[in-house]
């Protein structure tokens, strides 16, 4: 190759390299420096200390409460998003009347920010306008109306609904274009072979949709860990940690305890899920490349 295409090359990389470095490397690289000290994020002198950081992870009982809220946010995100998805994208797959309307509105909520979509459920858990409770009022379950996100036994479902009420639409929209590769032939051979439609669904149609499912259930994860705004819009954490996870754990004891050298410690262990689950969902993908030779 042409010297002057290399150096066109790395003219036209050198931007947005450096931005990378800069906006994600760099802070990174000081998350894994800093969990290794007792710094207050304010103090330009501080202490190593270590592992000590990681130490006290495992001993601190509101680090254990964020790991479980994050372990059933996870375990949600592996189920609700993933089959209600697809059982949307099933119906709307079949041609129904104004299905286009549907996947419009379906998918309207994707389009928004997770800190909208929290302020719009704020409002729909209000304890005495709020939509929930007027509508429970008004079918006569009035014993089950209460103040939802003040609740510390409702607040992190409370939380989960309105973050799964998002992601259906993304869930949906990559459904329907596995939907859209699936050969009729193969379809129609299954009914003429005499299976019925759930046969067929599950013989033929969901075996072919595990790309699609491997990507769904990938970003629903990474999602679910890093949903930050819409807790902190919705309870921040509360009531009493009810609804703490491990993004909303590692803002509290960085930027309202001021323990940065803590709350780093707790962000590298939030990035070592995340990396292992981004590393699953590569590896999956390269098991599922025979599918497109």
């Amino acid at each position: 190759m042409a010297r002057s295409q290399w150096l066109w090359r790395i003219g036209f990389l050198a931007l947005p390299l450096t931005l990378y470095l800069v906006i994600v490397i760099a802070p990174l690289a000081y998350s894994f420096f800093f969990s290794l000290t007792d710094w207050n994020g304010f103090n330009p002198e501080y202490n190593f200390v270590g592992l000590g950081n990681f130490e006290r992870i495992f001993s601190d009982p509101l680090f254990g409460n964020a790991i479980k809220n994050t372990v059933i946010w996870i375990a949600v995100a592996l189920t609700v998003p993933v089959l209600g998805g697809l059982g949307l994208a099933l119906i709307l797959h079949e041609g129904m009347r104004g299905a286009n309307v549907y996947k419009s509105l379906f998918y309207l909520p994707i389009c928004l920010s997770l800190a909208v979509i929290g302020q719009i459920w704020i409002w729909i858990y209000q304890p005495r306008w709020g939509l929930l409770n007027l509508t429970l009022n008004g079918i006569g379950l009035e014993d089950l109306s209460r103040a939802w996100l003040a609740d510390p036994g409702t607040a992190l479902p409370s939380v989960i609904l309105a973050w799964v009420w998002q992601q259906l639409g993304l869930g949906m929209v990559i459904f329907l274009a596995g939907l859209t590769a699936v050969p009729t032939e193969l379809t129609d051979a299954a009914q003429i072979d005499g299976a019925n439609y759930w046969q067929t669904l599950r013989h033929v149609v969901v075996p072919l949709l595990q790309p699609s499912t491997v990507v769904v259930v990938a970003l629903a994860v990474i999602n679910s860990l890093k949903s930050f705004d819409i807790v902190y819009i919705m309870t921040g954490g509360g009531p009493f940690h009810s609804s703490d996870t491990l993004a909303m754990f590692m803002y509290h004891e960085s930027f309202k305890k001021y323990y940065m050298g803590y709350g780093s410690a707790i962000s590298v262990v939030l990035f070592i899920i995340a990396v292992t689950v981004i590393a699953f969902y590569f590896r999956q993908i390269r098991a599922l490349e025979h599918l497109y030779d």
